[in-house]
């Protein structure tokens, strides 16, 4: 063979190695950028995190703003050049917000109307659901009809008949306008509480309950020792809504307790008043006139959301669990 020939053919053969080494290091790039199926690659989550960090702020946003300005003092307040990080912590702000509150009386008041119709709808809805999820009986499209038509009629239309009601029982004034019709699954959103439960315990095997009627447990103790203890996530969001729910309802919350029970967020209302008079009358901290600023109304504020927070933080891991929960097929 020629010396030309063998010059060409060693040229060939190095453009095809090199030819392979970069379609190699292109392969490479691209299973790095964009992964092996298109939805793992780098590319593909720096695109999920910037969303999910976007969509975050815009929710944190008002948090961040709110813990910033409640510890700002008045100083702090009034500089321009302090923005989001005050000069030092102040604390004042969440004392005089303390007891402007009233804050451990008004704390357990709003517990009463909250936690307990929370736990009073956690198990009325729970029984409710149950009961519509997995038995059939004569007339239980027309109930389960009903059930829809008290969750589409507005609240507005049934407030005025529902006080007339409550007030001819002599339970105004007292937290049984929220606990008794919690008892009997209804209150604040009961109809959507009873259809998570409904979807929950249609997603549970009937084989579950098969097995505990063989081994003689009837439905009610099926429900209870079987159901119920499997039914963790459900019950923890049914709890959690309704809490919330219950805790944030200043309408009805003022229209059936009128002047002889307050809570949390019904004091927010009257923050401003009721500041004006515990320290606009001389008698504020150091002997001075006191008026109020945004700071101690941003204190006040998160001092009424904080036992929330707190629970959505417990809460969290049951909240998400439940999701996956109702993925599961039953039989």
């Amino acid at each position: 063979m020629e010396p030309t020939a063998k010059l060409e053919k060693v040229k060939f053969g190095q453009a095809k190695l090199q030819k392979t080494a970069l379609f190699a290091i292109y392969n490479r790039i691209k299973r790095i950028a964009f992964g092996r199926q298109g939805n793992d690659g780098l590319v593909f989550k720096l695109f999920v995190y910037a969303l999910l960090i976007s969509v975050g702020f815009v929710y944190l946003y008002p948090i961040l703003y709110l813990v910033s300005q409640s510890f700002k003092s008045l100083n702090d307040l009034l500089d321009p050049t302090v923005l989001w990080i005050p000069q030092k912590l102040y604390f004042e702000n969440f004392v005089q917000a303390w007891h402007v509150l009233n804050y451990m009386d008004t704390f357990w008041n709003s517990v009463l109307n909250s936690v307990v119709p929370a736990i009073g709808q956690t198990v009325s809805c729970a029984v409710v659901g149950y009961g519509l999820a997995k038995f059939r009986f004569p007339g239980k499209s027309i109930i389960f009809g009903l059930m829809m038509i008290t969750f589409i009629v507005p609240a507005q239309v049934v407030m005025i008949p529902l006080y007339l009601m409550f007030n001819d029982y002599h339970m105004l004034g007292s937290s049984l306008p929220f606990i008794i019709p919690t008892i009997f699954g209804q209150g604040i959103k009961g109809v959507l509480f009873i259809l998570i439960y409904m979807q929950f315990f249609r997603t549970i095997p009937t084989s579950l309950e098969e097995a505990a009627q063989m081994d003689g447990a009837g439905f009610i103790r099926t429900f209870f020792t079987v159901i119920l203890p499997i039914s963790t996530p459900a019950i923890v969001v049914v709890m959690l809504f309704s809490t919330v729910w219950h805790w944030n309802e200043t309408y009805l919350t003022s229209l059936y307790l009128g002047d002889s029970m307050t809570t949390l967020p019904l004091m927010l209302k009257t923050f401003n008043d009721s500041f004006s008079k515990l320290y606009g009358g001389g008698a504020a901290v150091g002997g001075k006139h006191q008026n109020i600023n945004e700071s101690i109304r941003m204190a006040g504020t998160l001092l009424i959301v904080l036992p929330l927070l707190i629970l959505y933080l417990f809460a969290q891991k049951r909240f998400v669990e439940v999701v996956d929960k109702t993925g599961i097929t039953g039989e």
